[in-house]
């Protein structure tokens, strides 16, 4: 996060706003009118400034961490420039449980006056910084490097900043690389991008990627977008990957092990590819013929697929969730190879994943309370699907009614919709909570009634058509909605997406929520469910 010239000031709810303004001013205005100053003779005072303005320019400013102002993580992003791509290079020796040597190199563009500049990162060490060719000091202030470049930087100013780093797979929790049975995945969601690169770790400030991998001969690698190149010097191999259009640091995949990949095309030509532990593949082959069929259906429902290709990673590695990296989901390999779940639930979880490519990867979240978008809609297009593969054994509205009786309790333990709970210490994903889910698409399920399913399908279509490779947040969505319903539904949204209770459902005055106390002190309010050990129909959560 960035440091501007004073810290960023905060409105109570949490929006930074950037003031570099001169602190002259301020101390002019604080002096009382008519006060006599010392009559200190010119010389003297002229001096006096000279020393005054010497110590400043060499005191070093302290090393703080920044933040842009998401309500979730308060010192997540960095105020004061926007990064337009990274370049990651990664050198693996083969082993999962050492330090990887890194260089991140960050295109950015500065959009305030910075004397430092902050990246987040974590779990690894530095060893030198370059800012526009030139040694830049850094210090480490909680999760954030804080840089000061050798001049201050200038609002339009174009950085490129190198980093030489070491990247730790040994991480406490929370996220970043996962340790396979072979290698490594990553795990970015929703604070954990850092973990791994150096990065303005905010779903706002998108960037293009490209990753530069070497790894010994006989491991795969495969990343995020297309391979662009491939390199061998003697024992070791280098894999180069680029993004076509650009993503969230938490979205970042790559994948490093004895894995097999498998292509083949999709609707309209799309290249697929889906990469699978190798001596697994037979027993997987007939989960990746499906992705075709799964992103015609989804291109049906809400327009042309966003990304340059999709594939699934089924990771050996026990994770206790599915995850939408950007063009390659992250999934449990057994997911797809335990005996106790049907192929309607199986294939209803890989349409979750491969629906947030629209919803949270294409259109990305503005802040963190704005989540409630990525899952409800992965959770609606999921169920749908469900509906459509299981028959009444996973009819929507029985899983919309249950969530309703459930919605109170949900809203008690989780805050309601567009205004979650904060995380609870040390688990910084606690806020995919069931509400956030089955309580979101609860949501969606009213708007629909409340709009026509026509006006509700034009909703969706035009919502991933207008930010599109953007960022957008819940005052956009409730916008759009009244635009195409010809009313405003300000007040419709903000009874279900900020109160504490659960509205009547528009269809359904049959319908009534359990009261949270009776439904807590019964037992029966649900709770996340194991990721593999789940009963078909009920509420999914999709991160641990």
């Amino acid at each position: 996060m960035s440091l501007p010239l004073r810290r960023p000031s905060r409105e109570p709810d949490g929006t930074a706003f950037d003031r570099t303004t001169d602190r002259s001013a301020d101390a002019t205005a604080g002096r009382r009118p008519g006060a006599r100053h010392g009559r200190t003779p010119r010389r003297v005072a002229a001096l006096g400034l000279a020393i005054a303005a010497t110590v400043a320019a060499a005191a070093p400013q302290p090393a703080e961490p920044q933040g842009i102002g998401d309500r979730l993580f308060p010192f997540l992003g960095n105020p004061g420039y926007h990064v337009t791509s990274y370049d990651i290079s990664l050198d693996y020796s083969g082993h999962n449980d050492r330090p990887i040597d890194a260089v991140t190199v960050i295109n950015a563009e500065a959009t305030a006056t910075l004397e430092q500049l902050n990246l987040d990162f974590a779990d690894g060490a530095v060893r030198s910084v370059q800012i526009d060719g030139r040694p830049a000091a850094h210090q480490q202030a909680g999760e954030d490097l804080v840089l000061t470049p050798a001049a201050h930087i200038s609002p339009g100013q174009k950085l490129r900043i190198v980093v030489h780093h070491t990247s730790d797979p040994r991480g406490k929790g929370n996220g970043g690389w996962i340790r396979t049975t072979d290698g490594l995945a990553m795990a970015n969601q929703a604070d954990a991008a850092h973990r791994v690169f150096p990065c303005n770790d905010h779903p706002s400030d998108k960037a293009y990627f490209t990753f530069h991998v070497t790894a010994p001969q006989g491991l795969t690698v495969v990343a995020n977008g297309l391979p662009v190149g491939e390199g061998t010097r003697g024992p070791r191999r280098t894999w180069t990957y680029r993004t076509a259009h650009p993503m969230a640091t938490e979205l970042a995949q790559v994948s490093i092990g004895h894995s097999s990949v498998v292509t083949h095309r999709g609707p309209h030509g799309l290249p697929l590819r889906d990469v699978v532990p190798a001596g697994s593949r037979g027993a997987l082959d007939r989960w990746l013929a499906k992705t075709s069929d799964q992103v015609a259906w989804m291109e049906q429902k809400v327009g042309p697929y966003p990304f340059e290709t999709y594939g699934v990673l089924m990771a050996d590695a026990s994770t206790g969730f599915e995850l939408e990296t950007q063009t390659l989901s992250l999934f449990e390999k057994r997911l797809f190879t335990t005996t106790q779940l049907p192929d309607w639930y199986v294939e209803s979880v890989m349409v979750h994943e491969l629906s947030h490519q629209w919803f949270g990867d294409s259109v990305s979240p503005r802040r963190w309370s704005d989540v409630w978008l990525n899952e409800a809609h992965a959770t609606w297009y999921e169920a749908l699907y469900a509906q459509e593969k299981g028959g009444p054994r996973a009819s929507l509205e029985a899983r919309m009614q249950r969530a309703y009786q459930a919605s109170d309790g949900w809203r008690a333990e989780g805050g309601p919709p567009a205004l979650p709970k904060l995380p609870d210490q040390g688990r910084k994903i606690g806020i995919f909570r069931p509400v956030i889910y089955d309580g979101s698409a609860l949501v969606l399920y009213a708007l629909q009634h409340k709009m026509g399913k026509a006006g509700f399908d034009r909703l969706e279509r035009e919502w991933v058509a207008k930010h599109h490779d953007g960022s957008a947040g819940t005052a956009d969505f409730i916008s759009l909605a009244s635009d195409i319903y010809g009313h405003n539904l300000s007040g419709f949204f903000w009874e279900w997406l900020y109160g504490a209770k659960t509205p009547p459902m528009p269809g359904h005055p049959e319908w009534k929520p359990q009261a949270a106390k009776q439904a807590a002190a019964d037992g029966k309010t649900p709770q996340p469910a194991p990721r593999v050990a789940v009963t078909p129909g009920a509420p999914h959560l999709h991160k641990a």
